[in-house]
């Protein structure tokens, strides 16, 4: 006979918990299998629907941002896409997240891509419009806002393109919306993360 005293796992935040029954004789066994789940494991649905995961883009370092069509921020676009056009050759990429959590987004994917493209001849990857804050955020965003920024504070997207650089290594570094893509401290932690590749 099994005896003993069975005490379920407590899971950690990037932790997957499988509940297993099986059957030992006459006697029910159930046990806990703990999957520990990755930045790179993270699942996402690009704005064509085609899906994807983090790993496909984090071989270098991923530059994600919220982003949205009708903020007073969008023209940041214009320096999303320069950083695309001088790294991307050297295994960087902007991953943009359209997000209409602060209502200043287009209504359906199709409508933010035509404006992305034809306003600002975007050509970096972006997912389907997301949610970047709150219970229902995107697994994405659960482990992003982890992240503190330079005054050491970490927590919700504060607004519009927020930025989290996101180096191979799996360190995150956290820029605030008004910090724009082209700011030198943004520029030097791109090129320190690529120095192999631009040396």
């Amino acid at each position: 006979m099994i005896g003993g005293t069975y005490h379920p796992t407590r899971l950690l935040p990037n932790e997957i918990g499988i509940r297993k029954r099986v059957t030992c004789g006459e006697h029910l066994v159930t046990f806990d299998v703990v999957l520990t789940m990755t930045l790179k494991d993270i699942e996402l649905k690009m704005i064509d629907g085609a899906k994807k995961t983090f790993a496909d883009f984090s071989n270098g370092p991923v530059l994600v941002v919220n982003v949205a069509s009708r903020c007073g921020l969008t023209p940041q676009y214009e320096a999303l896409e320069e950083l695309q056009k001088r790294y991307a050759s050297k295994g960087f990429t902007v991953l943009g997240v359209p997000s209409g959590q602060f209502f200043q987004e287009l209504a359906d994917e199709e409508a933010i891509s035509e404006y992305c493209s034809t306003t600002w001849g975007i050509t970096f990857p972006m997912t389907e419009k997301s949610k970047v804050n709150g219970r229902s955020r995107h697994a994405l965003y659960k482990e992003l806002v982890k992240a503190k920024d330079s005054t050491g504070k970490a927590g919700p997207v504060m607004w519009n393109f927020e930025k989290f650089l996101v180096l191979p290594s799996g360190e995150i570094k956290r820029f605030r919306p008004t910090t724009k893509p082209d700011d030198a401290v943004i520029v030097e932690a791109i090129e320190e993360a690529l120095q192999p590749a631009i040396s």
